[in-house]
């Protein structure tokens, strides 16, 4: 029997909440993963065993947390982290890699941060509910993608409500009103020559602000998540048209092919052309 299970989500179109790839592992001793940084959140809980985390805070400073099953642990993006099982009691986990507009503000709320990335459950029935939600998902990975979305949503419901501050404090409602208008904006426009300066406009701001005020809402910076967005829906086209990768570029806000194809590859990895062979609906 296999130690381990591992899977890529098919489907990469969904803003709030997006799945990037998820599994379960029973490690051998001393098993490590890292130094590495990832693109995305990614989750591990510990079903049993224990192990190291070393990872950077916010100041860049590596520090060593020692978990045990029944916690887990956020790897946050871009944060360079790496992890090892116990040489006589390995852990065994599973994991989510996940991301979206609606993440940071969950993560928050389960007091989660690089300063403090260690899980740590107030509840156990929800925590229980919580690892319940991530084995659903891997084990159904051939499910829809709109299924495997729910219960992604289920998962961070259970996990912010089994660890929640008791009181998380509340964002400025008019900073709110403005990211709100920015993401309108860009959801309208993405497939215009628009730039940072224009969605700042849009809110009445200035760049420098407006930049500040969207990143501590969104996780991202106005250039990152306009990027993201046009990646977004490119794949889609990529996916579901018959359009050329020349007519994509364009219809996602690029005159240059060239350029578009370079920003694609810097995401994904790989070509536009050769994504789509991988993804392509059979029509």
């Amino acid at each position: 029997m296999e130690n381990w299970i591992f899977s890529i989500f098919p489907n990469e179109t969904f803003v709030d909440l997006g799945l990037y790839q998820f599994g379960w592992e029973k490690c051998t001793p001393s098993h490590s993963f890292g130094p590495a940084a990832r693109n995305h959140f990614l989750f591990h809980y510990v079903i049993s065993g224990t192990g190291e985390l070393r990872a950077d805070d916010s100041k860049g400073i590596t520090r060593v947390y020692q978990i045990k099953s029944g916690q887990g642990f956020m790897i946050f993006p871009g944060q360079v982290t790496t992890y090892t099982a116990d040489q006589n009691l390995p852990w065994e986990y599973v994991w989510l890699e996940f991301d979206g507009l609606r993440v940071k503000e969950a993560v928050e709320i389960a007091g989660i941060s690089m300063d403090h990335p260690v899980y740590h459950a107030k509840f156990k029935d929800l925590r229980e509910e919580m690892m319940k939600e991530m084995m659903y998902i891997i084990h159904n990975k051939s499910a829809a993608p709109f299924h495997l979305i729910g219960h992604l949503y289920l998962f961070m419901d259970y996990m912010t409500r089994s660890a929640a501050l008791p009181n998380v404090p509340k964002g400025s409602k008019l900073q709110d009103f403005y990211v709100k208008e920015a993401l309108s904006f860009i959801e309208q426009n993405f497939q215009n020559d628009i730039s940072v300066e224009d969605i700042a406009s849009t809110c009445g701001l200035n760049r420098s602000y407006f930049g500040k005020i969207f990143k501590n809402a969104v996780g991202k910076s106005p250039q990152e998540f306009l990027l993201n967005y046009r990646m977004i829906k490119a794949c889609e086209l990529l996916k579901l048209t018959q359009l050329s990768i020349g007519d994509i570029s364009s219809a996602v806000g690029y005159d240059n092919q060239l350029h578009f194809s370079r920003a694609f590859k810097n995401i994904y990895g790989i070509s536009p052309r050769d994504w789509r062979k991988q993804n392509r609906l059979s029509i």
